[in-house]
């Protein structure tokens, strides 16, 4: 598989962010912008999340996650690169 100019990016965002619409919302943008992947909230009230597809389209979904939706507060954004793998076919709301 071709990865050039692909990326990956896991991130944790923590504050208020469930009971917000943060997956709705995640899962939107990331259609907006072509990427892959998923959301999911965490027990700890934090919300995860792992995003593939161009560079600059992962760096975009990382950058709207430091605010997310209007109703959300986000207190931390903890991103961690990964190689790219190419395994999804489209972007979910995992549960």
């Amino acid at each position: 598989m071709n990865s050039v100019g692909k990326s990956r990016a896991r991130l944790i965002v923590k504050g208020i962010v469930q009971g917000v619409n943060f997956r709705y919302y995640t899962q939107r943008e990331a259609k907006k912008y072509s990427v892959t992947g998923w959301v999911r909230n965490l027990p700890d009230g934090s919300v995860a999340a792992l995003f593939e597809g161009e560079e600059e389209d992962v760096e975009a979904m990382i950058q709207w996650c430091r605010h997310g939706p209007p109703s959300a507060h986000v207190s931390e954004l903890i991103v961690q690169p990964e190689e790219y793998r190419g395994e999804f076919q489209s972007f979910s709301v995992k549960f």
